[in-house]
Formats: C-alpha cells, structure tokens, sequence
C-alpha cells in the first residue's frame, strides 16, 4: 500500500496577467493541491477514473468489507516486511526529514540487491509526463535464472481469481513500478528533481535522529541536499539491473489460501500511452471520464454512485438507445 500524500497550500486560478481576462481553472493538480501522485492513483483511474477523481474532491471512508480487505492485507504486508528487516520509527520535523526517511529506505537497500539478495517495501520515485510519481514494490528478488523479480501480493475476499477489470489495474500497477525501478537504477532520478517538482529544500538540515539513523546504517549527512547526492551517486553506479519479470500473487484474505500468481507481460509502449493519458487529466489537457457501458457493473459497489453525474448521463443516454416503453 502506498503512504499517505502531503497536501501544498492550493495555488490561485486568478490570472497573473490583472483584470479583465478570463480567469483559467487550475490544473486538477494545483485545484487538489497535490505535490505528486502515487503509482496506485494512476492504477486506480484504469478502474475508474471518475472515482478516483471523487476520492480527491470528497474522500470517504471504505465500506466495512473493503475496509477488513485493506487491513489484512496491511497486516500481510508488514509480516513479511518484518520477516527481511525490522523496523524503526524515527521522529520527524519537517517535509524534508519525511522524505529523507523513505530516500534513506531505498539507499538501504541497494547493497542487498547487489549482493544478490531480497527485499520488500522498496521505494521508488521518479518524473512521468512532467509529473513526480511516487510508489511502494511489494518485493524485489532474484529467481532460479538470476532474474530481477517483482512479487506483488493482492489479497481477496473472495476465494477464486480476480476478473478481467481487476487484473487490468494490477497489470498496469506493476508495470509502472518497473518502468520507474528501471529509470532510477538507470540515473535517471536526478537531485533536482525534488526541489523542482515536491519543493524540498537542499539546504534544509536533517533532525537529529534522522542524521544519527543515517550514521548507523553508514551514511554521514547534514542536510537534505547532501542524501539527495548520495541517493543519485548510489543508483547510478550501483550496477542493479532493470526488473525482468513481473508478478502478481493473489491470496484469500480470510484464509490466506494463495489463489494463484500471474505473470504480467510488459511493454513499455503501452505503459507509456496509457500513463500520458492518465496524467492529461491531472495536468488540465482533459476532463475526467467514467466507466463504458459496458463495465456499469462496477457502479453498483461505488460509494459515489449516488452522487455520479457520468453514471447518470450514460444511464440516459442508453434508456433514449433503447426507446419508450411499450404498453401491453
């Protein structure tokens, strides 16, 4: 599961220019006040895109069912996590020493990987389109073949596979964790990056116990600017491959019975075109759309249903298709 966002003081829509133009509506990303965008938001607008939209604009608590599925799944999460490392709560004080403990989390990381060994809750952060995009991969490993592997783990309330939609979300989630793995191991994920896109200072220096947990783990820093050099150096002369292979492993949540595993077939083309389009609706280039016809299905387990002007045009539309009625 993806850790929750930081939220920026929302940007004005007034045009800079003064009076008497017209004013321009903000880019969803400036009207929600978002500093980025997680892997799950982007897979999440392949389900639904209007939903997602919803889940910004008027956040509700899930139902009790999906409720229960997020914290099994939680609790599976960090079981396994626990099994690789154990973990330890640092004290923050500021945007910069939160995000130095997720950085620090990945330089950790990468000499496990090049010793050939496994890991789980891996951050990865990178620019997609013009828009900082941040995830969590469930675990990275190295197969039988000596394979880069990713492993996500899904968890179910019922007991048999996911269906078609489901396991198109999934793919598509999987794929963007190794499209931006691959970009970072490559050097592309370069320091200015966070000061340009999430607005983090460099100069800021790092709380106390956050320099004396670096310290540990081997890493002598000051500021923020100096891990954000280190991760960058780190990565591009690692030697860590690009993830080879993708897998989902769906298990039933009540009695964790694994249902079966996927292998996700990748293509870096199509990820690409699907996550520009996604990303144009964050950046203003178009409106939010819901679901085909077709896939009415999901509406009918939808929290924002009730409220979904999408689901009732396409609802009008398809009664006007069908025609009036015909008394007996």
């Amino acid at each position: 599961p993806e850790e929750p966002r930081e939220a920026e003081e929302p940007r004005s829509a007034r045009d800079p220019d003064g009076a008497g133009k017209r004013k321009r509506a903000p880019r969803p990303l400036d009207r929600y006040a978002l500093h980025y965008l997680c892997v799950t938001d982007l897979a999440g607008q392949s389900w639904c895109e209007q939903q997602a939209v919803f889940g910004m604009e008027e956040p509700r608590p899930p139902a009790p069912e999906t409720a229960a599925l997020l914290d099994t799944g939680k609790s599976i999460h960090l079981a396994r996590e626990l099994e690789v490392h154990d973990l330890v709560k640092i004290p923050t004080t500021s945007r910069e020493d939160s995000w130095a403990i997720k950085i620090l989390n990945l330089l950790s990381v990468i000499p496990v990987l090049q010793a050939g060994g496994h890991v789980r809750e891996l951050p990865v952060f990178g620019v997609i389109e013009g828009v900082f995009v941040s995830g969590i991969i469930d675990e990275l490993r190295y197969n039988t073949k000596g394979e880069l592997e990713l492993n996500e783990l899904k968890t179910r309330s019922r007991p048999f596979m996911p269906g078609e939609a489901q396991r198109k979300k999934d793919h598509f989630q999987v794929s963007l964790y190794k499209y931006i793995f691959d970009t970072m191991v490559q050097g592309q994920l370069k320091p200015d990056v966070f000061t340009n896109y999430i607005h983090l200072r460099p100069e800021q220096p790092l709380g106390c116990q956050l320099r004396k947990h670096a310290q540990k783990i081997g890493f002598m820093i000051t500021s923020f600017g100096d891990l954000l050099e280190l991760m960058h150096l780190n990565l591009m002369f690692s030697d860590i491959p690009g993830i080879d292979c993708l897998k989902i492993e769906y298990s039933h949540q009540e009695s964790s019975v694994p249902l079966g595993t996927e292998v996700v077939p990748y293509e870096e083309a199509t990820v690409k075109e699907k996550a520009q389009y996604y990303l144009a609706y964050w950046k203003g280039q178009r409106e939010a759309r819901g679901v085909d016809i077709e896939e009415a299905w999901k509406c009918q387990s939808c929290s924002y249903s009730e409220i979904c002007d999408w689901r009732k045009k396409r609802a009008k539309g398809l009664e006007k298709r069908s025609g009036p009625k015909k008394s007996k």
